[in-house]
């Protein structure tokens, strides 16, 4: 990244669970079963609407595209967790701290993005439905996944290149378990480090919030369109299509909320550490579940697809 050379330090020490020093096996346990379980729920997905051709839509295409992120999203933080909790040697380069920052924030984005998007198609689905075959043709479509990606590529080079262009000239100990802005920006000087926060946090809070409000805009219209539907069978199954997706955006934008949003004050490492946890482990950890439990069609679909193969074998 540039100005990388410009720095003090070659690498930094991450402190993220050493105020927990006799909870670090159990950690370990808890965070590598939390994650073989959401690679594992996330390629169950994927696989099921790639061999189903009755899952072949829109929706589940940004599902599938929406899984890809957060294994990605997992992959750039929990592998690297997991082995600081088993090493007494918690030290990264500066330039992977640069690159894990850059690649979180990429997926994490684009993450947020996708969600926006899925939103914007149940929009269509029930308020246009006459239309949602032209509107969401498999080209429209592509082109939402790219714009999704290319959308977090840049929050994650514009965050990543800002926080990294600044000096760090004091301790190299990270209060946290991965290279995330807020305890770095304590380790800058300089007179840009106020104004490098700021434009961070800014920039973060106007993405998050506008795809929450571009949510929340769908989801009105939305409610709008169900309650006009004269039965309450109708209603009900207009609405078990976005349940699912609805579950997650509270999720993902309430724990969001709570990093971003929160009030300034002295926090301690505990705290930070366990804050860090909720959107890092524990929300990626939920989304599958979620999809995989509430959605009736993809259900149906796991079971028909590989249960009915799992006792085929067996017998």
């Amino acid at each position: 990244m540039l100005g990388l050379n410009h720095t003090f330090q070659s690498q930094f020490i991450l402190l993220g669970f050493s105020a927990f020093p006799h909870l670090q096996l159990m950690f370990f346990l808890l965070f590598l079963l939390m994650y073989l379980f959401t690679l594992l729920g996330n390629l169950l997905i994927m696989a099921t609407i790639w061999s189903e051709r009755s899952l072949h839509t829109p929706m589940y295409l940004f599902l599938c595209a929406l899984s890809i992120s957060e294994i990605l999203y997992t992959l750039a933080i929990i592998p690297r967790m997991l082995a600081d909790l088993l090493s007494a040697h918690h030290s990264i380069p500066l330039v992977a701290c640069a690159n894990q920052m850059f690649f979180s924030f990429t997926f994490g984005f684009t993450h947020s993005f996708l969600l926006t998007v899925m939103g914007y198609d149940r929009y269509v689905a029930i308020c246009h439905p006459l239309r949602y075959n032209v509107l969401m043709s498999p080209r429209a479509c592509a082109c939402l996944v790219a714009w999704s990606w290319i959308g977090g590529s840049v929050m994650g080079m514009v965050v990543t290149t800002a926080v990294f262009h600044l000096t760090f000239c004091g301790p190299n100990e990270i209060h946290h378990f991965f290279c995330h802005v807020p305890p770095l920006l304590k380790l800058a000087c300089g007179k840009n480090v106020l104004v490098v926060a700021k434009g961070v946090g800014l920039v973060c809070i106007t993405a998050l919030l506008g795809c929450c409000l571009l949510i929340l805009l769908s989801y009105a219209f939305i409610v709008s369109t169900i309650l006009r539907i004269p039965s309450a069978e109708g209603r009900h199954k207009a609405f078990s299509t976005c349940v699912s997706h609805l579950t997650v955006v509270v999720v993902h934008y309430g724990f969001a909320s709570v990093i971003y949003l929160k009030p300034k004050g002295p926090q301690s490492l505990e705290g930070d550490t366990l804050m860090g946890i909720t959107y890092t482990v524990l929300t990626p950890f939920l989304s599958p579940i979620i999809f995989s439990l509430r959605n009736k069609e993809l259900k149906v679909a796991i079971k028909k697809t590989f249960l009915s193969k799992l006792s085929l074998q067996n017998s």
